[in-house]
C-alpha cells in the first residue's frame, strides 16, 4: 500500500492542525497505521497508533492528539490540539501488521509515507 501524507503547516502554540495520511488501496483499513515524528538531529518518536480495534497514544500527546480513520476515504487523521513548540518536527504515517508489543517501533511498519513538516511557533 502507497501513502501520502499531507496537512502539516505552521501554528501558533495552543493551535490545532490535522495531518492527513492517504492510502492508495481499500485494505488499508486492515492494517495498523502508525503516526511516528522526527524533529532535526533526533530519532523517528512514536506518536500515536490505531489498529483495527483500538487507539493508542504516546503519554506526551495523550489528550493532545486523536487518532482516526475514514475508511470510505482510505485515510488515517492525526487531530492535534493545543500544540506546543516540542511537536515541532516532519510527521510521518506508517502502516503495517506489528504485533502490540512492536506497535511503536517504526521497523515494525512496512510502508511509509513521505512526511509533512509541523511547525509550532511560540
Amino acid at each position: 500500500v502507497q501513502l501520502q501524507a499531507s496537512g502539516g503547516g505552521l501554528v501558533q502554540a495552543g493551535g490545532s492542525l490535522r495531518p492527513s495520511c492517504a492510502a492508495s488501496e481499500g485494505t488499508f483499513s486492515t492494517y495498523t497505521v502508525g503516526w511516528f515524528r522526527q524533529a532535526p538531529g533526533k530519532e523517528r518518536e512514536f506518536v500515536g497508533a490505531v489498529t483495527t480495534t483500538r487507539t493508542y497514544y504516546d503519554d506526551s500527546v495523550k489528550g493532545r492528539f486523536t487518532i482516526s480513520r475514514d475508511k470510505a476515504k482510505n485515510t488515517a487523521n492525526l487531530q492535534m490540539n493545543s500544540l506546543k513548540p516540542e511537536d515541532t518536527a516532519v510527521y510521518y504515517c506508517g502502516a503495517g501488521r506489528p504485533i502490540l508489543s512492536a506497535i511503536r517501533n517504526p521497523s515494525a511498519y512496512r510502508n511509509w509515507g513521505q512526511g509533512t513538516q509541523v511547525t509550532v511557533s511560540s
